[in-house]
């Protein structure tokens, strides 16, 4: 079943068949914030499909054509209205537009489908694609918090600290911009 349908992808829950096209993302994360999750063999990814798959906050992220997973999208629910969101892809497939295809329709779903009000995204300060991301989503920047979380340590072992960007979208914005598709 799929969730959601672009042109070009389908984004769905996980199944058992995506290990291998998630570990091809997983194996060496980019952003500091994916490496708790951090794999290194198909065993390991098939461990983490499963858990993905009882977690209806991530889906998966799919090529049309293959069905080849290239990345994920995840919310998580603040009531009564509010989502934190996020996404994670394979690099390999970086500068196609699957990105913004995918966030797109994701939104939509979240804002039509789930009532969302507010939506929000934490950006790491260096990770400039996401931040272009946010922005071409038409996510406003609302704040810099500086060293607001640690992933990973400094050489010496002390925790390295991430400023984080903090974008957001209230409906209403959305609708704004995208009355022509909504009936």
């Amino acid at each position: 079943m799929n969730l959601l349908e672009t042109n070009r992808l389908m984004i769905r829950p996980f199944c058992d068949e995506d290990a291998a096209g998630m570990l091809e993302y997983l194996a060496h994360p980019r952003v500091n914030c994916f490496l708790d999750d951090r794999i290194s063999t198909l065993a390991e990814a098939a461990a983490k499909v499963q858990k993905r798959k009882e977690d209806h906050s991530y889906v998966a992220v799919c090529l049309k054509d293959s069905g080849q997973v290239i990345g994920e999208l995840f919310h998580l629910k603040e009531e009564p209205d509010t989502y934190s969101i996020g996404w994670n892809f394979n690099a390999a497939y970086e500068g196609k537009g699957y990105a913004r295809e995918s966030a797109e329709a994701f939104l939509s779903y979240l804002f039509l489908e789930k009532r969302a009000r507010r939506l929000y995204a934490y950006v790491e300060d260096d990770n400039v694609r996401s931040q272009a991301l946010c922005e071409r989503l038409g996510m406003r920047k609302e704040g810099l918090f500086l060293e607001f979380i640690s992933f990973t340590n400094h050489e010496d072992g002390t925790p390295k600290y991430e400023n984080t960007y903090q974008y957001a979208l209230l409906k209403k914005e959305w609708v704004q911009h995208h009355s022509r598709y909504i009936s």
